[in-house]
C-alpha cells in the first residue's frame, strides 16, 4: 500500500485520513458544498464538524508550509508587525511576525498569494517566509497588535505637544510637562502624571479616577459613561501621583485632612482641555477626581444627537418659538448641556443676543455671551441673571436651576417675551417641580445617554426569551429587525461599545397638560396623559434602538428602569 502523502490528496481525504472528520460527515459537508457554493473547509467549519485550527493545520499540510496556532500571532513583534501598513495586511489578510537579517516571517491565510507576497518583498526588502494561519485568527490578532500600535503613536504625539495653564485664567502661568524640564527625582511622577493625562485624552474620558487602595492605586477613566482601569501603580505612587496634580491646579500640597477643589487646563495641538481637580481624603489616602472639559468648540447639532425624526420635528419646532421656556432633565453626565447647546447652535442668528449662565463653562462658542458664575465672590445664578436682564437679552440658557430663585427669575424672563433654555435633576419628564411650569413652559424633555455598539466587532445574534421580557420586546415587534451586540476588539478597549447617543423622552405642554399641571397633578398622572397623547418613555426610545441596531438590549437595561 502506498504511503499517504498529503500534498497529494484532497482536502476531505486528509481530514479523514487524520481522523479529524469520517466519511459520513464529508458527505454531508460535500452536498451542502454543491448547495450553498462555498468551499469545503468553510462547510465544515459552519457545521462544527472541524475548528479553524483544523482547516489551518490540513491546509499547511497539503500546500506543504508550517502552520501557525492563533495564540502565537499575539506573541508578534510590534517593530516588525509596523513594517508592513495595516491597510495592506487587512486587504491580504497577513501579518507579519518576526525577521532575521535578510528574511521577515509573515502569517497568511492564502500562502500561494503572489501578488501579497511579491508587494511584501518591495515594501520591507526582506524575503518572506510565509506560514498559514486562520482568517478570523489573523483578524483578530491585527485588531489588538494594530490597535496597541496606533495608541503608542497617539500618546507620542500628544507628549510633544501637552501644557498645562495653571490656577485661575487670571492668575496662569505655563508649565512645560515634558519630563526633561523638572528635576531626576521628580521626572517620574511626572511621566506618571502624563501618560494618565494622555491616556485620558486619547481614550475620549471624561473623568479620571486615581483611588488609593492597600497595596495599589487604582487609575480608571471614564468613558463612554462606564469606568475602566488603566493602570494600577504601587501604593508608594500616591503620594507623588497627587502632590503633582495639587502643584497643577495652585492647591495646598501640605493639606491632607480636608478636601481641596481646584483647576488647570490643558493645551494640545487645536484643543484646549480645562481639568476640574477634586481631592477627598479616605482612608487610604487622598483620592483624586478630574473632569475633563473640551472647551475646543462644538462639534454637535441637534440631527447628531440621536433624535428619532418624530422626536427631532417636535424639539426643532418647540425651539423655533418666540419666547417659553424650555427644560432638560436627567441626571449628571446625561448630556443634558449638550443638548441645549446644540439647541442654541440651531438657531442663533446675527438678529439675537444670546447670553448663558453656566458652572463651568462647558464649551465655548463664537456669537454667543457667555458667563461663568463665581459663587466665592458672590457671583452666584442669581446674582448673574438679574444683571443679564439688563443686558437686552432674546434668549438665555441657565446651565442649572438649583433653588427657587433662579426658577422664579427665569419664569419672569420667559413671560416677558424671551426665549430661556435650562436644566434640572429629576428622573424623567414628568418629573420636574411644579414650579417651574406654567403658562411660560413649552416642553419639557428628559434623557440618557446610552453606548452605541463598536462597528469593528458588531454582531447579531438572538436575544433569549428572559431578555426580551426584561428589556419590553416580544417576538411579534422584531418582526425582520435584528438585534446586536459587541464582541469586543482593540477598537472599543473589548467592550463592545463605542461612542454614545441620546434616547429621550418629551412632554411638549398642551392645554390639557398644562392644566393637569395647574391643579398639582401628580407625576404619575401627568406621565399617563403625555403617554395617552403619544408620548414614548425613555425605556421605549431605547427599545428603538435597540431595533435600529444602534445599541443592545444589554445597555438599555442598564440606563432605563420600566414600571411595575
Amino acid at each position: 500500500m502506498a504511503e499517504f502523502n498529503p500534498q497529494f490528496s484532497k482536502l476531505g481525504e486528509i481530514l479523514v485520513h487524520l481522523e479529524k472528520i469520517d466519511e459520513s460527515q464529508l458527505n454531508r459537508a460535500l452536498a451542502e458544498q454543491q448547495k450553498s457554493g462555498e468551499k469545503l473547509g468553510a462547510a465544515l467549519m459552519h457545521s462544527g464538524a472541524i475548528t479553524e485550527d483544523d482547516l489551518v493545520t490540513v491546509y499547511a499540510m497539503q500546500l506543504g508550509y508550517q502552520a501557525v496556532e492563533e495564540d502565537n500571532l499575539f506573541n508578534a513583534d510590534l517593530e516588525v508587525v509596523k513594517l508592513i501598513p495595516e491597510d495592506f495586511a487587512r486587504e491580504h489578510n497577513l501579518l507579519a511576525l518576526g525577521k532575521s537579517n535578510s528574511t521577515i516571517q509573515v502569517a497568511m491565510e492564502d500562502p500561494e498569494d503572489l501578488v501579497a507576497i511579491d508587494n511584501l518583498k518591495r515594501l520591507t526588502k526582506l524575503t518572506p517566509d510565509v506560514l498559514v494561519a486562520g482568517s478570523s485568527g489573523l483578524q483578530r490578532a491585527m485588531d489588538e497588535l494594530y490597535g496597541k500600535i496606533r495608541q503608542s503613536g497617539e500618546v507620542e504625539e500628544v507628549f510633544e505637544v501637552i501644557k498645562v495653564i495653571t490656577g485661575d485664567e487670571d492668575d496662569a502661568e505655563e508649565v512645560d510637562l515634558s519630563p526633561d524640564k523638572v528635576s531626576a527625582e521628580d521626572a517620574p511622577i511626572v511621566k506618571l502624571v502624563n501618560l494618565i493625562l494622555q491616556e485620558a485624552i486619547k481614550e475620549r474620558a471624561t473623568d479620571v479616577h486615581i483611588e488609593p487602595q492597600s497595596k495599589n492605586v487604582n487609575v480608571r477613566i471614564r468613558i463612554d459613561g462606564v469606568l475602566q482601569t488603566i493602570m494600577t501603580p504601587p501604593a508608594t505612587s500616591l503620594s507623588g501621583l497627587v502632590t503633582r496634580i495639587k502643584i497643577l491646579s495652585k492647591l495646598n500640597i501640605a493639606e491632607r485632612r480636608l478636601p481641596q477643589d481646584g483647576r488647570f487646563t490643558i493645551k494640545a495641538t487645536n484643543r484646549e482641555i480645562d481639568v476640574r481637580v477634586s481631592i477627598l481624603p479616605t482612608v487610604y489616602g487622598e483620592k483624586v477626581v478630574m473632569r475633563l472639559l473640551d472647551k475646543s468648540g462644538f462639534a454637535f447639532n441637534l440631527k447628531s444627537l440621536g433624535f428619532e425624526q418624530d422626536m427631532y420635528s417636535i424639539f426643532k419646532r418647540v425651539i423655533a418659538q418666540p419666547y417659553g421656556m424650555v427644560v432638560v432633565s436627567g441626571p449628571t453626565g446625561s448630556g443634558k448641556s449638550t443638548s441645549l447647546y446644540a439647541s442654541l447652535k440651531e438657531i442663533k442668528s446675527e438678529g439675537t443676543n444670546i447670553t448663558t449662565v453656566e458652572d463651568p463653562v462647558e464649551y465655548q462658542m463664537d456669537g454667543i455671551n457667555q458667563v461663568q458664575t463665581h459663587d466665592s465672590i458672590g457671583l452666584s445664578f442669581s446674582a448673574s441673571l438679574r444683571s443679564i436682564l439688563r443686558q437686552d437679552p432674546d434668549i438665555l440658557l441657565i446651565g442649572e436651576i438649583r433653588d427657587e430663585e433662579t426658577a422664579d427669575i427665569a419664569v419672569k424672563f420667559s413671560l416677558t417675551g424671551h426665549l430661556v433654555f435650562s436644566t434640572v435633576h429629576a428622573n424623567d419628564a414628568a418629573g420636574v417641580k411644579p414650579f417651574l411650569v406654567g403658562s411660560c413652559l413649552n416642553l419639557v424633555m428628559a434623557q440618557r445617554l446610552v453606548r452605541t455598539i463598536c462597528k469593528n466587532c458588531k454582531e447579531s445574534y438572538t436575544p433569549t426569551k428572559e431578555e426580551l421580557e426584561m428589556v419590553g420586546l416580544d417576538k411579534s415587534m422584531l418582526n425582520s429587525n435584528e438585534i446586536f451586540r459587541g464582541k469586543g476588539c482593540s477598537h472599543c478597549r473589548n467592550t463592545g461599545y463605542h461612542g454614545r447617543t441620546g434616547i429621550f423622552e418629551l412632554i411638549p405642554m398642551s392645554r390639557e397638560i398644562r392644566g393637569l399641571v395647574y391643579e398639582n397633578a401628580n407625576e404619575d398622572e401627568i406621565r399617563q396623559k403625555a403617554m395617552d397623547e403619544g408620548m414614548a418613555n425613555l425605556r421605549d426610545s431605547g427599545i428603538r434602538k435597540i431595533l435600529a441596531g444602534d445599541t443592545s438590549i444589554s445597555e438599555i437595561l442598564r440606563s432605563t428602569v420600566t414600571d411595575f
